[in-house]
């Protein structure tokens, strides 16, 4: 186990250094600067350069952003008069956090249930429910179900409020209720997506040689079912996971828009038409680890799931 994750973090060293590489280049090769506007003096712009470091060589710029990276230091923003990219991003951190971990907790709670109950009641009614539900919610993305949302049980109801986040400081339910329709509308396609895969790995598992066997020692079929058959059909739903934290990262871009949610989502839109690199980058290096270690977390789940998989390596 140890040493599957001392590889896994070896691997990361390059991609980071791709992801990174990549974004910085794209970032300045973009027309226009931070302070290119049609009041500011050319003088004044090429001063401001220098001040931050921007008229040398880009290569130069990149080392220099890698080894203030070694100390976790991300830069003085350019967008916000010079101050730390870490005074705005690590509260807008926490926020996107809990958004995910609601979607992410909506996702499981729907789509692993459908997906079983599909797969036990195969070709009856709740397997045909199941199966159109989860293809209306893989159909429907964020940018158009968040809207409908907002508008069904904000406005129109007056059910759930929106365009506010609020923390545990505020109350129980009023933290919930501002996180209902911003998680469903991460989440409802990703729960349909599981609800997918949990149904057909569930269906190919519950005829596998093992699971008749199982039953016929006098098992219960709910004892099979979880015992023996959930287990190995989870895989795949663990494999799935990896790029779920993926699709929540880049999704809460959207959904912190709509739902006007004061995450990272915002500060990543804003900082790109603004030309603010350090923030640019630092959210980019945020989102890069995250990835790498809900990845790592994959591997080691396989582990408990199979222990097989762990000999394998």
């Amino acid at each position: 186990m140890i040493a599957v994750i001392i590889r896994r973090l070896i691997w990361s060293i390059p991609v980071f250094l791709l992801v990174t590489g990549i974004t910085f280049i794209t970032m300045h090769a973009l027309p226009g600067g931070p302070f290119d506007t049609a009041k500011t003096p050319p003088a004044l712009v090429d001063q401001m350069e220098a001040v931050y470091g921007l008229d040398r060589p880009l290569i130069e710029q990149y080392v220099t952003w890698l080894a203030n990276m070694t100390r976790l230091r991300f830069g003085p923003s350019l967008a916000y008069r010079g101050q730390s990219v870490e005074s705005f991003l690590l509260p807008a951190l926490g926020i996107s956090m809990q958004l995910g971990a609601f979607a992410m907790l909506f996702a499981l709670m729907i789509g692993l249930p459908a997906g079983i109950i599909a797969a036990l009641k195969h070709g009856h009614w709740q397997d045909r429910s199941a199966t159109f539900v989860a293809i209306l919610g893989v159909s429907i993305p964020p940018l158009v179900l968040g809207p409908l949302l907002y508008w069904l049980f904000a406005l129109k109801l007056d059910w759930l409020p929106v365009a506010k986040w609020a923390s545990l400081s505020d109350g129980l339910w009023p933290y919930i209720s501002h996180a209902i329709l911003p998680a469903i509308t991460l989440g409802a396609g990703i729960s349909a997506i599981i609800a997918r895969l949990t149904r057909a790995s569930l269906l190919q598992v519950l005829y596998e040689d093992y699971m008749r066997t199982a039953r016929s020692k006098g098992l219960s079929e709910r004892v099979v079912t979880v015992r023996h058959g959930l287990r190995n059909a989870l895989i795949p739903v663990v494999t799935y996971m990896g790029p779920l934290a993926a699709a929540i990262l880049t999704g809460s871009l959207v959904v912190e828009q709509i739902f006007a949610i004061p995450g990272m989502g915002r500060y990543f839109v804003t900082s790109i038409s603004s030309r603010d690199y350090p923030m640019v980058m630092a959210v980019v290096v945020i989102y890069s680890v995250i990835i790498v270690l809900v990845n790592l977390f994959v591997d080691i789940m396989y582990v408990f799931i199979d222990p097989r998989i762990g000999h394998a390596h």
